[in-house]
């Protein structure tokens, strides 16, 4: 299920989209990782889950890092590990994808089996 916590939804959805466009083009996915941990924020829908953030560009990743991630670092994951490992690994732990969020960190909250199925078609 798509979880929309962007006050403009089309905005989030966009962003969405052009995260499975890129991922598929490039074969890149990008995270922000620092001594054992991966950038995450709480879900803004549901208590005590996590949504782990992911951008489709290394750029957009180290505009992030900043505050509580500022001892973070841009780091590459390849779409066959994302696709096989990290989106079940994901689902199992419960957790949502925020992909592409914008600098406020606003974005959809997205259940990991959907987006391996977008990045998949």
């Amino acid at each position: 299920m798509l979880h929309d916590t962007d006050a403009d939804a089309d905005a989030g959805k966009d962003r969405l989209r052009h995260f499975v466009e890129r991922v598929r083009a490039t074969g890149e996915v990008w995270g922000l990782h620092s001594e054992g941990s991966w950038a995450f924020c709480e879900s803004n829908e549901y208590e005590e889950t996590d949504v782990i953030v992911f951008w489709s560009e290394r750029a957009e990743a180290v505009r992030h890092i900043a505050g509580e991630w500022s001892s973070h670092e841009p780091t590459l994951v390849n779409l066959e590990k994302f696709v096989s490992n990290w989106l079940p690994g994901m689902e199992k732990d419960g957790a949502l994808v925020g992909p592409n969020w914008d600098a406020h960190l606003n974005g959809v909250e997205i259940e990991p089996a959907e987006v391996a199925e977008a990045l998949l078609r």
